[in-house]
């Protein structure tokens, strides 16, 4: 008998534009994560409401969210790809989990304080309680791995507790999850203008989007961050310069990476020249990504059908852990 695959959930974030960071950062590791795990990605709508966003953009976000990452490769064949509001049974054990939380543990939650600090008018109990609900959407499928930045460890960690307080009290159910990604895998994409990592909401015009024009590609690329250039042979890069490299990398041939490393050791290297070939190896790369995406948005059939049928299956294991939980709390009356 075939062994089972070990279950893997991750939300994606359902504001901002995707960018190059996300796609390098997260949406390889979900590609390469789809033909080895038995894989839940969902689109956290619910997450989004904790700063009252418009209800015509949410809806617009999470079509292009979906979009983008189908056409980045994620195969809603092989994944189940939904949305996290068409799960009520997420709902559900969020209050079930919110009964195990205490206000104290929530409120020294590193980013719950950061978001006070930011929006000290905008301290609602969604933002508090967001861990739980981070909880809730990971033990609900009974997830072992789950891919998540640094900033997201920490909740990842509650998830674990939360999980060890129900089976403590009730019974065992939630197997502990733990953080996963492919450690040789990992690329971290600085913002073009060199203050820190590329990202959906600081400087547009130093970050590389999923839906750029390839005229934006250029205009980007011709103005990141640049130096004088080396002053001796061999030396170490500034982390803006080695950031160029690394999207050299990532998206060149690797003989065009290595006339450029040559040309950079040797003390000779013109940053206008590799400038103007990254920006045309990047905008081979990511025009297909916009284009294919584009087409996805604008059939709502094919969304709507994806939607329903990820739904259908996430509602099928969510419904199974819920009866679970139900039955060993005793809230199971006929």
């Amino acid at each position: 008998m075939a062994k089972e695959k070990e279950i893997v959930v991750s939300g994606i974030r359902s504001t901002g534009i995707l960018h190059l960071g996300n796609y390098f950062g997260a949406i390889r590791n979900y590609i390469r994560m789809q033909e080895e795990f038995n894989c839940y990605f969902f689109v956290a709508d619910w997450h989004a409401l904790t700063t009252h966003p418009d209800p015509k953009s949410l809806r617009g976000n999470v079509y292009r969210v979906l979009a983008e990452n189908i056409a980045s490769g994620l195969d809603p064949e092989k994944v189940t790809l939904y949305v996290q509001s068409d799960i009520p049974e997420i709902a559900e054990l969020y209050l079930l989990l919110n009964m195990m939380a205490y206000k104290g543990e929530l409120e020294k939650v590193p980013t719950f304080k950061d978001k006070v600090r930011q929006n000290p008018d905008n301290v609602n109990a969604g933002l508090l309680t967001y861990p739980v609900l981070m909880s809730a959407d990971i033990l609900i499928h009974r997830a072992v791995k789950v891919p998540v930045g640094k900033d997201q460890e920490q909740h990842l960690e509650m998830s674990r507790n939360f999980a060890q307080r129900f089976n403590n009290r009730y019974g065992e159910l939630f197997p502990e999850p733990y953080p996963f990604n492919y450690g040789d895998d990992l690329v971290r994409i600085m913002s073009l203008d060199g203050n820190g990592k590329m990202s959906k909401s600081e400087n547009e015009n130093s970050t590389l989007y999923l839906n750029d024009s390839d005229d934006a590609i250029r205009n980007k690329l011709k103005k990141a961050k640049t130096d004088s250039g080396p002053q001796e042979p061999n030396s170490a890069k500034p982390d803006y310069i080695a950031n160029l490299f690394t999207l050299m990398q990532l998206v060149s041939a690797p003989d065009t990476l290595q006339a450029f490393e040559d040309a950079y050791n040797g003390c000779s290297i013109r940053y206008g020249d590799m400038k103007k070939q990254l920006a045309e190896d990047m905008v081979n790369f990511i025009r297909p990504i916009r284009e294919k995406a584009e087409a996805i948005q604008q059939d709502h059939a094919y969304l709507h059908r994806i939607m329903r049928q990820g739904a259908e299956k996430a509602r099928e294991s969510a419904a199974a852990t819920l009866r679970e939980a139900r039955n060993l709390m005793g809230i199971n009356f006929y």
